[in-house]
């Protein structure tokens, strides 16, 4: 598990570094992302699917929406509710994203074969699955670092 860890901070790390650039965190890349896969996606909708909690999205989505990436559209069925989506300058910072994303993983798996790629996919495959069977607090299912 420690290297593991050890791992996922350093990805973090790189990929934060990249995203600097941009001025853009690394969170908002992923509601971005997210919203480029599921367009018209609510806050709750996006806080189910990042594992977080309502606030959390709810403050990113300010930013987002300030810096012109993203706009708000009220629901048809339920003028209670926003949708969200993506603008043009949203959709480019999805472009730059997924070009981060791609060349941080390329070189993460550089000189791996398809084998060893595929065992591994497996072996965390079988490692969601045993935590998953794991209840959730749901207090604890709501903190945003789990």
């Amino acid at each position: 598990m420690m290297e593991y860890m050890r791992i996922m901070k350093l990805y973090r790390s790189i990929l934060e570094s990249r995203f600097k650039q941009t001025g853009v965190y690394r969170s908002q890349h992923q509601i971005l992302m997210m919203l480029s896969d599921h367009n018209n996606a609510s806050q709750k909708e996006l806080a189910e699917r990042l594992y977080v909690s309502t606030a959390t999205i709810a403050v990113s989505v300010k930013k987002l929406e300030k810096g012109g990436f993203i706009t708000r559209l009220v629901d048809q069925e339920d003028n209670r509710m926003n949708k969200l989506c993506l603008t043009e300058k949203g959709k480019h910072m999805v472009k730059i994203s997924r070009e981060y994303f791609l060349n941080v993983e390329a070189q993460m798996f550089h000189g791996f074969s398809k084998d060893e790629l595929s065992a591994m996919e497996q072996f965390l495959n079988r490692i969601y699955d045993n935590l998953s069977q794991i209840p959730l607090d749901k207090h604890l299912a709501e903190r945003e670092d789990l």
